[in-house]
């Protein structure tokens, strides 16, 4: 039976990385429950924040995880996404914007530690554990 997928951004893997304890981070718990996918723009902002020292877990997580392209679909939700955020004076770093597109467009829920920044999405279903 195949497993639900989760989109996951940045904020998932770094404390993943971080973390000495890599079974007791949220990225080890739920990857027992789900599959993960990543947008291109999480694979680029992980792989541009590693350092020589970790390079090579870096690599070896992102070769593990499919990752989800931006093409005109997620385009256009970004764009939507934008003005509604500019209309009401939300607007949030444009990385975060094409992750959410990337999850709305396919129709995932995003498994996010910011969810300041990503609540204000509307349209947006953020994973919450218990879901």
């Amino acid at each position: 039976m195949a497993r639900d997928r989760l989109l996951i951004d940045t904020t998932i893997l770094i404390d993943h990385l971080r973390k000495p304890q890599k079974d007791r981070t949220l990225f080890y718990r739920l990857s027992l429950r789900f599959d993960y996918v990543i947008a291109v723009v999480t694979e680029f902002e992980f792989s541009v924040g590693s350092s020589p020292k970790n390079h090579d877990f870096v690599t070896a997580l992102l070769t593990q995880i499919p990752v989800l392209v931006l093409d005109s679909a997620c385009i256009q939700t970004s764009v939507e996404i934008y003005q509604r955020l500019k209309a009401s004076n939300q607007l949030i770093p444009l990385p975060d914007i094409f992750i959410a597109a990337t999850a709305i467009t396919h129709n995932l829920p995003l498994l996010t530690l910011n969810q300041k920044h990503f609540a204000r999405i509307i349209q947006l279903k953020l994973y919450q554990e218990g879901d």
